[in-house]
């Protein structure tokens, strides 16, 4: 018998007391392949914790997969002095099992002599990251999927700093969690987990404290108070978390004509409007765009399920609606954060700005123009987080903002990951200011092109599921390395980055560029575009980046598609 087959009846046997587990395995008995990829591996811990599809099986989202992670990670609390008692803050999105999957972690850490801090509904990451650092906690956990599919649920994890977990504890609660049986993870029962103090609800305080603080990122405060009932905005929570901090904020600021998609203003695991809950998504906007057409909005929001993310569309030259991509709206942020403080003259002299290593070079010109250094991380927030802590510990910089192309803005400290309630804001703010000028966000857009040069992103993925997934990109990835291109798309490689061996090659020489080791291959062209390959953490597929710069708008576009196509064949 195979290894997953023997796993297969292995849980047959020890959840036989479980009705919907037997009867969803019973459903598979002779569907040898959905077995396979079911059981031949086990779900992975990593720095983003656990995400996967919902479903019994050692490789699937499911209440016994919860806890043995949340076993593993009490176990490593444990190790510390007094960690225990400073516990774990506990939130939940909208998504299926959430609300199960966040208690069932209350419990498991209460049995466990870890104290847990459970939010009695659901909530954002922003303000589970605030939450970690306000309570005092020792560490962090949030079940979402973020803005995957509906069948996808996971189980994001934070540390004291209010940042995801770095990936050498990550790896130690992995240890832990291999060894570990089902039976040694059960949970305490809720009214003893209250009785003994090992379980306690986060009270609205820590909402309130949230919301203020987020109120204090304004940069033209006055602005909104005075002239902020003259924007009107249309949002779109997309059933998900953002629906009740984001509106607060904007009511609260000063924006009386925040108008909310009301088929989506409901929670609702399904995601029944969209084809995927990701502001990334065009279609996504369908119904935000329809609404802010017929009243006459200045621009329409969208933020994913757990409300980290925000899309933006804004009106065109032409009038019509146009959605922003991530690395425009980080760049229209970054402009207006840097340009208003050095007018109003709060602009440090040891500013730094933080990016990941895919997002565009735009943001480097906009930053070096005003005597900001621009700091280039790996991808994932938790990489920006570190640079945030690093310049608290020696002072040595002042964060001024931090952002990822999928859709990721921070301009605060005291969250430690992205914000799309803090983004909200700010981008209705900048709105508010080019509105007073008769200007919208796309004319700042092409101001900013006009003046640093056109630059074009896109984000393409090579979806490879399954077991075989996994094999074929690490073949992918070992044969660009054997074989690296020279010429892509009639444009010289001047450089390649490898950042797992942390080395940068040019012209036969290398040195190394001092970031930890990540299965990324980055390729510098000649006239300052470049394309990235990086298997992704989360999902099983290949992304692609593309940054294109050109002195002209359609020369950009086309560079960019061909970069693209050729980086596209050389993964075929």
């Amino acid at each position: 018998m195979s290894g997953y087959r023997e796993a297969y009846e292995k849980w047959k046997r020890d959840f036989a007391q479980d009705a919907a587990t037997q009867a969803e395995l019973a459903a598979i008995a002779d569907n040898e392949k959905e077995i396979e990829d079911r059981f031949y591996t086990s779900l992975s811990f990593g720095t983003a914790g656990m995400r996967g599809v919902l479903g019994a099986g050692d490789n699937r989202m499911n209440v016994y997969n919860v806890r043995k992670a949340t076993r593993a990670l009490a176990d490593y609390i444990r190790r510390q002095e007094g960690a225990a008692r400073r516990g774990v803050v506990i939130a939940y999105d909208s998504r299926r099992m959430s609300a199960e999957f966040a208690r069932e972690t209350a419990l498991v850490l209460a049995a466990n002599g870890v104290k847990a801090w459970l939010f009695p509904s659901l909530r954002p990451v922003p303000v589970l990251s605030f939450a970690v650092r306000y309570l005092g906690a020792t560490a962090g956990v949030v079940i979402t999927a973020s803005h995957n599919p509906p069948q996808y649920n996971g189980y994001k994890v934070y540390w004291e700093d209010g940042a995801q977990m770095a990936p050498e504890r990550a790896d130690e609660v992995l240890a832990l969690m291999r060894g570990l049986d089902f039976d040694a993870c059960l949970p305490m029962d809720e009214a003893a987990a209250l009785a003994q103090g090992l379980l306690e609800y986060v009270q609205d305080e820590v909402d309130d404290a949230y919301i203020e603080r987020v109120k204090t990122l304004s940069v033209r405060p006055e602005l909104l108070r005075e002239q902020g009932g003259s924007l009107k905005i249309v949002y779109t929570p997309l059933h998900g978390s953002g629906n009740v901090p984001v509106r607060r904020v904007l009511r609260e600021v000063g924006v009386t004509q925040l108008l909310v998609v009301p088929e989506q203003e409901a929670p609702d695991p399904d995601f029944p409007t969209v084809r995927v809950p990701n502001p990334e998504e065009p279609d996504t906007f369908r119904l935000a765009i329809a609404l802010a057409d017929r009243e006459g909005a200045d621009a329409a929001f969208a933020t994913d399920p757990d409300c980290d993310r925000l899309g933006v569309a804004t009106r065109g030259p032409d009038g019509k609606f146009v959605l922003l991509t991530g690395n425009q709206i980080g760049c229209l942020l970054l402009d207006y954060i840097l340009s208003s403080r050095a007018e109003n003259g709060t602009l440090p002299s040891n500013g730094a700005a933080v990016k990941s290593i895919v997002s565009t070079e735009m943001a480097r010109r906009i930053a070096s123009a005003y005597g900001v250094e621009m700091i280039d991380t790996l991808t994932g927030f938790k990489f920006i987080a570190e640079q945030i802590q690093r310049f608290e510990q020696t002072g040595e910089k002042t964060f001024l903002f931090g952002f990822e192309e999928s859709y990721g803005y921070l301009s605060s400290t005291f969250v430690r990951d992205k914000d799309a309630v803090n983004a909200s804001l700010l981008v209705t703010e900048l709105a508010l200011y080019l509105k007073t000028q008769g200007k919208t966000l796309w004319d700042r857009l092409e101001a900013l092109r006009a003046r640093y040069g056109c630059s074009v992103e896109r984000v393409t993925s090579v979806s490879l599921p399954g077991k075989d997934g996994v094999a074929r990109m690490r073949g992918m990835m070992e044969s660009l390395r054997r074989e690296p291109p020279r010429r892509i798309a009639d444009l010289a490689v001047r450089a390649v980055r490898d950042y797992r061996s942390g080395l940068r090659t040019q012209d036969g020489e290398s040195r190394p560029m001092g970031l930890p080791a990540s299965d990324v291959l980055y390729y510098e062209l000649e006239g300052g575009s470049w394309f990235c390959v990086r298997p992704s953490g989360t999902e099983p597929k290949i992304k692609l980046y593309v940054n294109a710069f050109a002195d002209a708008q359609p020369q950009a576009d086309a560079l960019a598609d061909a970069i693209g196509r050729a980086a596209q064949e050389l993964l075929a």
